[in-house]
């Protein structure tokens, strides 16, 4: 059960690249961790693989049921149901809940999770900033809960939690909390008491797994890396093309980069690499996407599964362009084994808005960073 570090509800299977959200149950598959988080395994089927994937063995995720709190985007929803019959190949029960249809959906949803919750053992969240996720850990007895993720969040997540801090999405770190944010101090506080372990060894146990860096580990919070080899084992490996990719990013939407000023950076970037198709984030507007397609020629593409899982499948392009984002730390995983560079172009201070966050531009130098096999571009677009 999760929402995605932008705020959309979101699910993955086995360890795949994407937004990850899951409840496991009191069977659920034990492995490393602790036992908190299971194994990634790296097979191979014998045979030839059917539209690139390889079939996983019959039973592999059995005891596990994943909740999708379906959200009410499109582009999202569209991802999450073929995300949830990758789930459904690997063993995995899948529960799709209409989480907001209508004023009565949390109530609905929230009575229907009840027992499941309170007889599960362990809870595996996708994103311990969402609301939802938040008041449901307020129902569950879970002794062991997993936060799975490979965004963004999960850095701010792990760190907020180590300095004691409230729960807050780091691009609204520094604003005023609103009224609905008051309202529901009382649940995230209680969500933050529950995620935080137990200091005895005999009482509740969090593990974190994820790809992305984390540093300032909280005392009795174990972290275990994602290092993509399911999604290598299941796709791949991908057609490359001869010319360069540039992925979106939803900053635009969420405030923080300034719409005209986007637009600019990312004709300069293809112009400067000869990158001929945009990979768009789920969460950018229809009219942006038609403004960049109209100024700069690029060919906007709507993936209908996680980028991560789109590249290892292909075809795609020997370069990845790409501003700070989740994608520079998984992608290079995912593809690792492949001649694909990944770039990344740092944001300009002159590119964020009045209202963005006074972490936001630490924050996203932090995220280009800490990655890890990735080319560093200057802020003109050009290496640096």
């Amino acid at each position: 059960m999760t929402e995605a570090a932008d705020g959309t509800d979101a699910t993955t299977a086995a360890g795949a690249a994407a937004p990850a959200a899951a409840t496991a149950t009191a069977d659920g598959a034990g492995g490393r961790a602790g036992g908190l988080v299971p194994a990634q395994r790296r097979r191979r089927a014998p045979g030839p693989a059917r539209a690139g994937r390889v079939p996983a063995p019959a039973g592999a995720g059995a005891g596990i049921t994943l909740v999708v709190l379906s959200p009410t985007d499109p582009m999202t929803r569209g991802q999450l149901r073929r995300m949830a019959e990758l789930a459904r190949d690997e063993g995995h029960e899948v529960r799709w809940e209409e989480a907001r249809g209508g004023a009565t959906a949390p109530f609905r949803t929230v009575g229907g999770l009840r027992r499941l919750l309170r007889r599960a053992e362990r809870v595996v969240m996708g994103d311990p900033f969402s609301r939802y996720v938040q008041l449901l850990l307020t129902i569950t007895k879970a002794r062991d809960l997993v936060v799975v993720d490979d965004g963004t969040a999960t850095m701010e997540f792990v760190a907020q939690l180590a300095r004691g801090e409230r729960l807050v999405r780091w691009h609204r770190k520094g604003g005023r909390p609103g009224p609905r944010d008051l309202l529901f101090a009382p649940v995230s506080a209680a969500a933050r008491r529950r995620l935080t372990p137990s200091t005895s060894g005999r009482g509740r146990r969090v593990a974190v797994f994820s790809a992305m860096p984390v540093g300032d580990i909280p005392d009795g919070v174990s972290v275990t890396a994602n290092d993509f080899s399911w999604t290598r084992a299941r796709f791949g490996p991908p057609r490359i093309t001869a010319g360069a990719d540039l992925v979106g990013t939803s900053l635009v939407e969420t405030g923080v980069v300034d719409g005209e000023r986007y637009l600019e950076a990312v004709g300069a970037l293809a112009e400067a690499h000869g990158a001929t198709r945009y990979f768009a984030h789920r969460r950018e507007s229809a009219d942006k996407l038609h403004r960049l397609a109209v100024r700069t020629g690029l060919e906007v593409v709507r993936p209908d599964l996680p980028l991560e899982l789109i590249a290892r499948r292909g075809p795609i392009g020997r370069t990845i362009l790409s501003f700070p984002s989740t994608v520079v730390h998984t992608l290079p995983l995912a593809l690792s084994g492949t001649p694909v560079r990944v770039a990344v172009c740092d944001i300009e201070p002159s590119w964020l808005t009045a209202h963005a966050s006074p972490r936001a531009q630490g924050f996203l130098s932090g995220v280009t960073g800490t990655a890890r096999d990735v080319h560093r571009l200057a802020r003109t677009g050009q290496p640096g």
